[in-house]
């Protein structure tokens, strides 16, 4: 078997089986399942290589030609594979106790391997096609039926659109710039296409407004996976990009620019977190601030791009799931997600309120937790580049903490009177109760991560090196 069909076409059929024949009480249990079976796959059975079981012989193609375009992936690729689908499994677990309906795990699978054919397309500018379809495929997911949709989806929809001709022209300006680097005009054209494409894919200010309003909109486990899955795969198209072009990693103005985006990400995200007096916006604005943590890295001139990439996207996918499983809950119990509205919600939903403020501070970067390891990094690596900015991200951290903080004194503000109960069903709590175990563990044990990063810079030839 060939590995594009084992990690894109057999998670894209699974997921038009569940939408089409399966009742939605058992579609969690089955598309975690089989997210979970090929993220053990990628563990286990190295691609390109031949693997002696007993008398039978094993071995998973690395490539197939579909309509004229090849879809390949490398030994390298079983680590992110194992990364992408494990963290998938995740997300369609947890989909019982968020009470999100069947289309969430059916057309979930479907963008998880769209997503992931992006990393393996060649030409490699197509997986900016895979991306925008991928996006398209979310809308039914962040609209119910027969509901028209609000600001903040159309908005989304647009700016990820409006991404798609900056980059594919930007490549056909690239190949120019590939046979006669000399000339300034050109370069200088195919940059800025190709950091206005990225901007609207990766919502950079003033482009990422829709987030908070998507957050009002939708369902926050919904919103939760599309900030977890859109921006870790255009992550790793960035890092081609920043791979496959030699001037543009090596280009001063270049570096300068994406990590002023970030900085300004971070701080301005950080900063708007902390006003909030909604707990779903407060989420928004903290996956804002954790984006332009990557927009940094990728500006860094440092050998160890990939690595704190990574070691920041792991962490992320479980920190969003616990944060947007615990909203769902309490926003299936409140009339909304505002301060007013979810004031002592610990007290009759402790698990919850617990899970959704370690996040809150994992993200805001708190010792012990998941976030705390790579964000550590971060200043390392930017202290020696520049104080300014190290003291911006500090602010914008400083925000998300404010944040937590606001949030922890409203869930606790109730009546003496008011007793302590446990309304959580026993699913939501397991799932709620592994999410936060998985937090400490990631924040004391960060090492453990060391045998997924290993093989990741050889992704990427140049940068990773």
């Amino acid at each position: 078997m060939s590995a594009p069909l084992l990690w894109i076409a057999i998670p894209f059929l699974v997921g038009v089986s569940i939408l089409f024949f399966l009742r939605e009480r058992f579609s969690a249990f089955i598309g975690g399942s089989v997210a979970a079976i090929l993220a053990l796959i990628a563990l286990i059975f190295p691609i390109d290589e031949a693997l002696l079981l007993g008398s039978i012989s094993l071995k998973i193609s690395p490539s197939i030609q579909f309509f004229g375009r090849s879809f390949e992936f490398s030994a390298a690729d079983g680590a992110l594979l194992a990364i992408i689908y494990g963290l998938a499994a995740l997300w369609f677990f947890g989909t019982e106790a968020s009470g999100t309906a069947n289309r969430f795990v059916s057309l979930g699978l479907m963008i998880v391997s769209l997503l992931t054919a992006s990393i393996a397309v060649e030409p490699f500018l197509f997986a900016a096609l895979l991306i925008e379809i991928a996006a398209m495929l979310v809308i039914p997911l962040l609209v119910p039926p027969y509901q028209k949709p609000g600001r903040g989806v159309v908005r989304f929809l647009i700016y990820q659109t409006f991404a798609m001709p900056f980059i594919l022209f930007s490549g056909w300006m690239l190949a120019g710039v590939e046979a006669s680097p000399g000339d300034l005009g050109t370069t200088t054209q195919a940059g800025t296409m190709l950091g206005l494409g990225f901007a609207f894919l990766f919502a950079v200010f003033p482009l990422y407004n829709w987030i908070p309003m998507l957050m009002d909109e939708a369902s926050p486990y919904v919103a939760g996976f599309l900030l977890w899955a859109l921006p870790t795969f255009t992550v790793i198209f960035a890092l081609g990009f920043l791979d496959r072009y030699v001037w543009l990693r090596t280009s001063p103005q270049l570096s300068n620019a994406i990590q002023f985006a970030g900085v300004f990400m971070v701080a301005s995200g950080g900063v708007f977190a902390s006003l909030q007096r909604h707990i779903g916006r407060m989420m928004g604005y903290s996956a804002i601030a954790e984006t332009g943590l990557l927009i940094i890295i990728m500006g860094l001139p440092s050998s160890e791009i990939v690595n704190l990439t990574f070691l920041l996207l792991i962490p992320r996918g479980l920190v969003l799931a616990v944060w947007a499983l615990a909203l769902s809950i309490l926003k299936r119990n409140a009339y909304s997600l505002l301060f007013n509205e979810v004031q002592g919600l610990a007290r009759s939903f402790p698990a919850a309120v617990t899970a959704l403020l370690l996040a809150q501070l994992s993200m805001a970067g708190f010792p012990l937790l998941a976030g705390f390891p790579a964000r550590l990094a971060v200043w390392q690596e930017l202290a020696g580049q520049s104080l300014t900015m190290t003291l911006w991200v500090f602010i914008g951290m400083l925000g998300l903490l404010a944040a937590a903080i606001r949030s922890l004194a409203v869930f606790v503000m109730a009546d003496e009177e008011k007793k302590w109960r446990v309304n959580e069903s026993w699913v939501q709590v397991t799932m709620l109760g592994l999410g936060v175990i998985g937090l400490f563990i990631l924040g004391m044990f960060p090492q453990i991560l060391q045998p997924f990063l290993a093989d990741l810079p050889s992704l990427f030839n140049r940068i990773g090196q």
